[in-house]
């Protein structure tokens, strides 16, 4: 977006100064020795130094060895098999297949050197070649070895005598959490307008947001936080990079990824994996799907996966190009001990200290179609629908002895949907079930309290179990969980608690809110508000709702509103209109009672994102123990909010005492003015002196005025 409208700018440039476009050649502008016109780019350093690697042009190229030494006789039918085998992969070029070949004095004939090199269409395709080939078995006496071109270059370059590595002495790095160190504990945000990206504090008791950092073309596509807040992610044409520091935003590492589309972080921030999607030269084929997993401080590759479009769109809810995102999922915790992927009757689990399988092979699983992991734990939800005579069920399965923790079968399941609490203490299944008839569906949750022993599940429908249900959402950190359910154009909100009065394993309802203008849930980051929000229809109503004491706290609306994101401390929220509508762009910061705290308009507004926080140092006991005694803490910050108040009033009263000075000064200047004219009044009015209209007696005067005179000219037949 942001290159759509840089381009937009130039063409009106060029419009304006009388430039045609499409009649200049590009190309041919040469800037001035050492001249760069303030535009600094990001990749220099990249090409400075003495150690560049420069791309030879063979990266289309393999070399296949240990093939069959065969002579000229047998040679056509050893490159037919061989074009076989790899023209399944990719598109080999025209004379893309070269075998050399030497000529024996003794059996006077020409025998193949047991290798051949083969050219595709691209690049990717040869890799795919190297990764689906290698170690390949022909026959019993032959196995594939297969090396890219440009490798064998570089490992022709490795010194014959090892030489010790260079030793660097240790260097302290910036404190990456000094932003957590905020004197008046603020929050900082990141937002994407146009060409700009900006990192703010949150300054809520000044009613305005205190710029950090701010770049212009800073990414091209969009930005992300990683789960901790210690890096800030950027994705470029060539691959991805973090930021972050003690006092501004310096590049910390990249991860070379051509043309990569999407990224994800593992929960620990230990991990990086990014995602790239290639058209194939072959029209009918799958796009070519490229996966790599950095380590995050190194910038070090750890695994790659490569292959078609088609061996990753199995599961989850869609992505780019028919691949679900994230394809890899990550186990719960920071430890970033495990991550999964689904296939056809497969889940792939690898571990993170070899990246390979667990146990070197994948869990077998029979018509899976879909997991998740506990947020917490290394746990794995599975739901496998029905098959045949058999029914549906969701397991529940422990990482990595892969014992089966918890089993339960569904029957006549439509659908089928798994919500895990944040703590990873309950989950929810979701199951839309079809009636006798199958001419129509209706929906239940099977509730998973998974701290209890035996991990007991209880069956739950709503009173009218006919409801639609139109959003579900677990309490952050608690034991609620709300519901909006219903056909009508006003839905109800019904919440409920998994915690009863006499501790029996029952789900409680608290209350039901008939008619609500909402079809999206968000709570707080700490859990006990919602905002029950109206958005896309319901053009963006916003009800602040306490649900320790069941009441509204407050209505607002924000017109338009496409995103709602609490901060990591549940104090404030931050509503948002996106370019996704063209106008009323920009964001609103409310605090968690609902009033509106201060309104920020930018036009082409693309995200806004808090900066997440780490988990709190403090134990639980502890944690309670400053619950207890708030009071005692917040005396200090309530004078200091009280000092910032009278901050704000003075300078309030300085405002409208300079606002006051500016009117009577621009009186003082008419006034004199005033007098200056008196003079010429006076002669205006044939030497009256007095301006005061009482003194006046108005006359109407009928003045008549001939305006125009015409001449009618008849004439008369003979």
């Amino acid at each position: 977006m942001a290159d759509v409208m840089v381009m937009k700018e130039i063409e009106a440039t060029a419009a304006h100064l009388g430039i045609d476009l499409d009649k200049l050649d590009l190309d041919s502008i040469r800037l001035p020795p050492g001249e760069d016109f303030g535009i600094l780019s990001d990749d220099e350093d990249v090409y400075q130094g003495d150690n560049l690697e420069l791309n030879t042009g063979f990266g289309n190229v393999i070399i296949v060895d240990n093939l069959p030494v065969v002579t000229r006789e047998k040679f056509g039918k050893l490159e037919t098999v061989v074009r076989k085998i790899y023209s399944q992969i990719g598109m080999i070029k025209e004379d893309g297949l070269w075998m050399p070949v030497e000529y024996e004095p003794e059996s006077k004939s020409e025998k193949t050197l047991g290798y051949c090199f083969i050219e595709f269409n691209t690049p990717l395709e040869a890799e795919l070649a190297k990764e689906k080939t290698n170690g390949y078995k022909l026959d019993k006496a032959h196995i594939f070895a297969v090396n890219m071109f440009d490798d064998f270059d570089r490992f022709m370059k490795v010194p014959d005598e090892w030489a010790p590595p260079e030793f660097k002495p240790y260097t302290p790095g910036e404190n990456l959490q000094q932003w957590l160190t905020d004197e008046k504990a603020r929050d900082q945000f990141v937002i994407r307008a146009g060409s700009d990206t900006e990192v703010l504090w949150n300054d809520a008791r000044h009613l305005k947001p205190e710029p950090v950092y701010k770049r212009a073309f800073w990414t091209e596509s969009f930005v992300q936080w990683s789960p901790l807040g210690t890096y800030l992610a950027t994705v470029h044409r060539q691959g991805a990079a973090v930021w972050g520091g003690a006092s501004t935003f310096n590049r910390l590492m990249r991860y070379a990824h051509p043309q990569v589309k999407l990224i994800d972080f593992s929960p620990g921030e230990k991990y990086l994996v990014t995602y790239s999607s290639h058209e194939p030269s072959n029209p009918r084929d799958a796009n070519r799907v490229v996966i790599n997993i950095f380590d995050v401080r190194t910038g070090k590759v750890m695994r790659d996966f490569k292959g078609s479009a088609d061996d990753f769109a199995i599961g989850g809810t869609g992505g780019v190009t028919g691949v679900s995102w994230p394809v890899f999922r990550w186990a719960g915790g920071k430890e970033d001990k495990y991550f999964a992927r689904i296939g056809k009757n497969i889940i792939s689990v690898y571990e993170t200290e070899t990246f390979s399988l667990i146990d070197k092979k994948s869990l077998k699983v029979e018509n899976v179609v879909d997991f998740s992991w506990s947020p917490t734990d290394p746990i794995l939800a599975l739901f496998v629908p029905e098959l045949g005579d058999h029914p549906a069920r969701v397991s529940l399965m422990q990482i990595p002895s892969k014992d089966e923790l918890r089993q339960k079968n569904l029957f006549s399941v439509s659908d089928c949907k798994m919500y895990w609490q944040s703590n990873g203490d309950y989950l929810a299944v979701k199951v839309d079930r079809y009636t006798k008839t199958k001419k129509s569906t209706y929906t239940g949750f099977e509730l998973f309290r998974i701290r209890e022993r035996d991990i007991p599940i209880e069956v739950f429908e709503l009173e009218n179990k006919n409801d639609k249900i139109i959003a579900f959402a677990w309490e952050p950190k608690g034991h609620r969980f709300a519901v909006i359910h219903g056909d009508n154009p006003r839905p109800d909100i019904s919440f409920y608690s998994m915690r009863s009065a006499n501790n029996t394993e029952k789900v409680k309802k608290l209350i039901t809110l008939k008619g609500k203008q909402a079809n999206a849930l968000f709570w707080s980051s700490t859990g006990r508000f919602i905002i029950l929000a109206g958005l896309k229809g319901f053009n963006g109503q916003l009800e602040f709702y306490n649900v320790d004491e069941l009441e509204t706290m407050a209505t607002a609306e924000h017109f338009m509103a496409t995103d709602i994101e609490w901060d990591p401390t549940g104090r404030y929220v931050a509503t948002a209109v996106t370019s996704v509508h063209e106008m009323e762009n920009g964001f609103n910061i409310w605090s968690f009672n609902g009033k509106l705290l201060y309104r920020i308009l930018k036009d082409h507004f693309f995200q806004y994102l808090w900066r997440p926080r780490p988990p709190s140092f403090l134990s639980p006991e502890k944690e309670e123990e400053i619950a207890k005694n708030l009071k005692k803490y917040s005396k200090k910050y309530e004078a200091e909010d009280q000092d910032v108040s009278m901050l704000l009033s003075e300078q309030d009263r300085e405002k409208r005492k300079m606002l006051k000075d500016e009117w009577e000064k621009w009186v003082n200047e008419w006034k004199h003015l005033h007098e200056v004219e008196k003079l010429e009044r006076e002669k205006l009015r044939d030497g009256e002196a007095s301006d005061e209209e009482e003194e006046y007696e108005a006359k109407e005067v009928e003045v008549e005025e001939i305006l125009d005179v015409s001449e009618e000219v008849l004439s008369f037949e003979e």
